[in-house]
C-alpha cells in the first residue's frame, strides 16, 4: 500500500497518513484470506459468523448483488477451486475432472445467507472476496483522507483512487501494466481521478502459458481464456475492481454491456493475442 497526499499543514497531512493506513488495516481485519483472524477466515473455518464485522457486511452484499446481475459469472463462492489448482500446480499438472466437480458442487452464492446479526454459509462453502477488497480499500482510505480535509491524494491499495492533483500541480496519471510484458506501461490514463482497478491473467498464474490463472469461471471451475486483462474506471473502488473481475468471466461484450450498466463506469479490454 502506498499513499501520495499533499496539503499546507504538515501535521493534518500526517493524521490524514495514519488514518488512511488505519483504514487500509481495518479492512484487512473483516475480509482478509491472509490473516487466520480475520472475521472471514473465521467464518470460512466456522461456517457461521455471528455480530458481522460491518465492512464484511458492505463487501459480500456488493458481492452477492454482483452475482445476481452477471448471472454468476461473479461469485464469492469459488474460493474451494483455488486449493485445488494450487495442489496441481505443485505436481505441474491440471485438476482432474472429478476433482473439478467435487469441487464445483460446493459453489454457489445461493449457498450464502446474510443478515445484518448473522452470516451463514451451507457446509463446504467457502469465501473469497479477493476480488473486491482492494478496490473497497482504496474507497475507505480515500474516505478517511477526506475526512481530513485532504483534496490532494493518490491511493494505491493494490488498485488505485486519486483526487484532486499531484504536489506538483499537475494531474494525476495511472499507467496501465502491459499483461504480455507486466514490467512495461501499455497505456497511461492522464488526467486519472476517481478509481480505477485492474484484473489479469499475469497476476497469478498456475501454468506458464497463463491458460490457468487466479480468476475462475464458477460454471467450469477453470480460467476463461479470451482475455489477458481488464481494466476498470468508476466512482468507486468497490465498483472498478467487482466488475473489472466480472468482465474477466464474461467476456468483451457482455462484459462492455454490464460496465456500460454502471453510471460513470469505463472499461479497457486486452486479449490474449
Amino acid at each position: 500500500m502506498a499513499l501520495t497526499v499533499a496539503g499546507p499543514d504538515q501535521a493534518a497531512v500526517e493524521a490524514a497518513l495514519g488514518e488512511g493506513f488505519a483504514a487500509m488495516r481495518a479492512v484487512e481485519a473483516a475480509a482478509s484470506l491472509f490473516r487466520s483472524d480475520s472475521a472471514l477466515a473465521r467464518l470460512n473455518r466456522d461456517g457461521v459468523l455471528e455480530a458481522p464485522d460491518p465492512h464484511l457486511l458492505t463487501l459480500l452484499r456488493f458481492a452477492l448483488a454482483l452475482s445476481v446481475e452477471t448471472g454468476g459469472a461473479f461469485d464469492p463462492t469459488v474460493q474451494p477451486l483455488w486449493p485445488v489448482w494450487a495442489q496441481a500446480a505443485v505436481r505441474g499438472e491440471r485438476p482432474g475432472f472429478d476433482v473439478l466437480r467435487a469441487a464445483l458442487a460446493r459453489i454457489g452464492w445461493r449457498r450464502v445467507q446474510v443478515g445484518t446479526d448473522r452470516i451463514v454459509l451451507e457446509p463446504g462453502t467457502a469465501l473469497t472476496l479477493n476480488a473486491l477488497i482492494q478496490g473497497y480499500a482504496a474507497d475507505r482510505v480515500m474516505a478517511a483522507l477526506r475526512a481530513r480535509g485532504v483534496a490532494d491524494a493518490f491511493v494505491d491499495t493494490g488498485e488505485f483512487g486519486a483526487a484532486g492533483a499531484h504536489p506538483d500541480g499537475t494531474p494525476w496519471r495511472l499507467g496501465l501494466a502491459d499483461p504480455c510484458h507486466p514490467g512495461a506501461v501499455a497505456d497511461v490514463i492522464a488526467p486519472f481521478t476517481g478509481f480505477a482497478a485492474t484484473s489479469g491473467d499475469y497476476n497469478m498464474s498456475f501454468s506458464d502459458d497463463r491458460a490457468d490463472h487466479h480468476i475462475f469461471d464458477p460454471a467450469t471451475g477453470r480460467s476463461p481464456g479470451f482475455l489477458s486483462s481488464v481494466t476498470v474506471t468508476a466512482p468507486t473502488g468497490l465498483v472498478a475492481d467487482g466488475l473489472s473481475t466480472a468482465c474477466m468471466v464474461l467476456g468483451r461484450e457482455r462484459g462492455a454491456a454490464l460496465v456500460a450498466a454502471h453510471p460513470g463506469c469505463a472499461v479497457r479490454f486486452t486479449g490474449k493475442d
